[in-house]
């Protein structure tokens, strides 16, 4: 899979290929049946497959102020989607000039630069200046423009409709089972350790450190998990503290690791890092005393809830 950063660079190899479109955030089991079809349309039409997707996310750049909580950022989507069976990852920068394109003018974008030869969304999708266009006039147009559209009805696990939002609320209540459910996998972070104030080690708790590249995050507080160091397959134990470390002073929001048992320098190597439960919110201590007091406490939960 080739990632591509605008239309512009989108190679001639491209042209033709069966597209999918949208934020994809998560890329739960609703966008895996999207994927699904547009691997079987390019497979029967002999094209590539290649979906196109926004940095930021749409909601993000309309709502800087108030954005939704970012389940994936682009490292991670582009992860997920390394064995998905696309040809390319087309990222067009979502700004002021894509917002205000008239839904017409993104069909034609579709019909000229991309010669898209089918087109494969969600019914619930939307384009165009405002969100005023629909899926089902998108197929309308389709049909004039030279292109197939098909529109992929709502998917359920366990009789909830998945979606984003669905997925963001289970996480916001701690609910790792639903959330799970609705991804068709754990749910985790990725992104690779950086330097920090080498504070926990200094309390005898030495953190590998992630930022969170995204506007806000949907989770906060202290969690036991299991990380995947470099994609490996081995699953360690530990615990994390995702937040802005009140104790110290910190600002920036941190995804902070602490796995059990472990000696080995991380720095600079890429973690995922799997959620399997929440246990308190992040809070601020009185004293470095009181913190590591309850550091010591959050380390025998997980344990505990890990080893259960």
């Amino acid at each position: 899979m080739e990632l591509v950063r605008g239309l512009t660079n989108l190679a001639a190899k491209y042209r033709g290929a069966v597209v999918t479109i949208g934020a994809f955030d998560g890329l739960h089991l609703g966008h895996l049946a999207l994927l699904a079809r547009v691997r079987a349309q390019a497979a029967q039409l002999a094209r590539p497959a290649m979906m196109i997707t926004f940095e930021p996310l749409p909601r993000e750049f309309l709502s800087p102020d108030d954005p939704p909580a970012r389940l994936t950022d682009l490292r991670e989507r582009w992860r997920l989607l390394q064995h998905a069976g696309l040809s390319a990852l087309c990222v067009l920068r979502f700004d002021e000039q894509l917002r205000s394109l008239s839904g017409e003018q993104f069909i034609e974008l579709l019909a000229h630069d991309v010669a898209a030869s089918a087109v494969i969304v969600g019914h619930d999708f939307r384009f165009g200046r405002g969100g005023a266009t629909s899926a089902s006039a998108l197929e309308v147009a389709g049909r004039s423009h030279g292109f197939a559209v098909e529109i992929v009805g709502p998917v359920l696990a366990s009789e909830t409709r998945v979606s984003s939002s669905e997925i963001r609320a289970a996480l916001d209540r701690g609910d790792f089972r639903a959330a799970a459910s609705l991804l068709g996998r754990p749910y985790s972070m990725r992104g690779r350790v950086v330097a920090g104030e080498r504070l926990g080690q200094k309390l005898g708790y030495p953190t590998a450190n992630l930022r969170m590249h995204r506007l806000r995050s949907p989770l906060g507080g202290i969690f036991a998990v299991r990380v995947h160091v470099d994609r490996g397959t081995d699953s360690l134990p530990g615990v994390a503290s995702l937040g802005t470390r009140p104790t110290v002073g910190g600002g920036e929001p941190l995804l902070e690791v602490h796995i059990f048992d472990f000696t080995d320098d991380l720095y600079g190597r890429e973690l995922e890092v799997v959620f399997v439960a929440k246990f308190r919110a992040e809070e601020h201590f009185s004293s470095l005393e009181a913190l590591v007091a309850q550091m010591h406490q959050d380390a025998a939960d997980a344990r505990a809830i890990l080893a259960a």
